[in-house]
């Protein structure tokens, strides 16, 4: 019986398998394998499609196959991609190859631990992760928790693994709604700012293609600063603002037409759909 190793360094030793290396699988699979994480002997992807797997298998240099099955039995490792309302059946179809010695990793979105384990119905070792789009540059973040029977190593493992896509957070399920509406959603909401932003360069005489790179190198340039300095937005914000100037107006029409409440109000909502998609 397989197990998970000592220490995360021993990865080299470990097989990992993708079942579902859709977008977001895809992704995973090829930064870590970009990392050198696992040797490429060691690792399995499946996916639909015979043409696929075989496209996928000439892409990436490793196996790629159909059979979930087969792949879940090979690995110590594995990683599930496809969609929430396919989770639950497709680790029942694995469940007779699964046991306490495998360490099963989601990142579908609102499919709860306790649902995977119930699934499997063993004591597995259960990691739900929720990453963003940006993961695709490398520039991600992802939220990390614990399902009931995992291990302080087992959870090293997984962020060592998304760690290859951007950052890691670990949170307390309880928290894994309220991730996916800020950072899960929260692209969506900035290419809206970076986009209004941009609209406003034209409108106020700039060509469209500059106008839109200094919104969205402004956007990039100023995240930095938040993540590189550790000061507060605030603070940073009022450097930017000197008494009496231009950026103290502008600011006064952002919170007179309200952008701070409705941003709020945007994580919020996204929020509480998480929940009301919740799989227990």
């Amino acid at each position: 019986m397989s197990s998970i190793a000592a220490t995360t360094d021993s990865t080299a030793h470990m097989k990992i398998a993708v079942l579902g290396a859709g977008k977001m699988g895809g992704i995973l699979l090829q930064a870590f394998l970009s990392a050198g994480l696992f040797p490429r002997e060691h690792v399995t992807a499946t996916v639909a499609h015979e043409a696929r797997a075989l496209a996928l298998s000439q892409q990436f240099g490793v196996s790629v196959t159909t059979d979930n099955l087969k792949a879940a039995e090979q690995a110590d490792v594995i990683l599930l991609g496809v969609k929430p309302q396919q989770m639950t059946d497709l680790v029942g179809s694995i469940s007779s190859v699964l046991h306490p010695g495998k360490l099963l990793i989601s990142f579908a979105a609102s499919v709860k631990t306790g649902a995977i384990e119930d699934a499997a119905g063993c004591n597995l070792a259960v990691i739900r992760a929720m990453p963003n789009t940006p993961a695709m540059l490398g520039a991600g973040v992802t939220a990390i928790c614990r399902g009931s029977f995992v291990t302080t190593l087992q959870l090293a493992l997984a962020q060592k693994i998304f760690s290859t896509v951007g950052r890691t957070v670990i949170v307390d399920e309880k928290h894994m709604d309220a991730v996916t509406g800020l950072s899960g959603s929260g692209p969506a909401f900035l290419y809206i700012i970076i986009e209004a932003l941009a609209e406003a360069g034209v409108n106020v005489g700039l060509p469209r293609d500059i106008a839109t790179l200094l919104a969205a190198q402004t956007t990039y340039g100023a995240a930095r600063m938040v993540l590189e300095t550790g000061s507060h937005p605030a603070l940073l914000k009022d450097e930017v603002t000197t008494p009496a100037g231009c950026t103290v107006d502008g600011i006064l029409e952002l919170e007179a037409g309200g952008a701070r409440v409705t941003l709020i109000k945007a994580v919020k909502r996204a929020t509480e759909r998480a929940r009301e998609l919740a799989i227990k």
